[in-house]
């Protein structure tokens, strides 16, 4: 089983997006077995708060819910729990290296990066571009689904 977590600043938008948006893919592929998948920040500010409106609203959009999903905070720990951690952006992928100690095992990357457009997602928090956020976080984990299962059912 692969174990993914996604990273961003307060694991109130971006992350816990990726992280459901990430199980629904899963789900809809058959492969909800094939992985463990989720989410943390890299802040203690937004600990224990639920998914920020807008963001719980667009993924509401598209059917997928995040019903108790709470923020939480990135472990140095979960460098070994994990297989792969995914940040959001070049802000989070440094405080992930910060918090980890280091990335000997190459675990550490960014959510667009398996994309034909590697670039940062930008923090709707800011942007309040919510829908921008939504498309490339869909791309890159419909990315990352084929680059790591798609073994598992032929092409996706």
């Amino acid at each position: 089983m692969t174990k993914i977590l996604f990273v961003c600043h307060g694991n109130i938008c971006r992350s816990p997006m990726a992280e459901f948006v990430m199980n629904d893919l899963l789900q809809r592929a058959g492969l909800s077995g094939c992985a463990q998948v989720a989410s943390a920040a890299v802040s203690a500010e937004e600990l224990g708060n639920p998914v920020y409106p807008p963001a719980r609203r667009k993924l509401a959009e598209h059917g997928i819910r995040c019903d108790g999903k709470t923020a939480r905070l990135l472990q140095a720990a979960d460098y070994q729990t994990y297989d792969l951690l995914i940040g959001m952006d070049r802000r989070n992928l440094e405080a992930m290296r910060r918090i980890c100690g280091s990335d000997p095992d190459h675990k550490l990357c960014l959510l667009l990066d398996f994309t034909a457009q590697p670039r940062d997602v930008a923090d709707p928090w800011y942007t309040r571009d919510f829908e921008q956020t939504w498309l490339d976080i869909t791309a890159g984990c419909t990315a990352l689904l084929q680059t790591c299962f798609s073994a598992q059912t032929g092409p996706l």
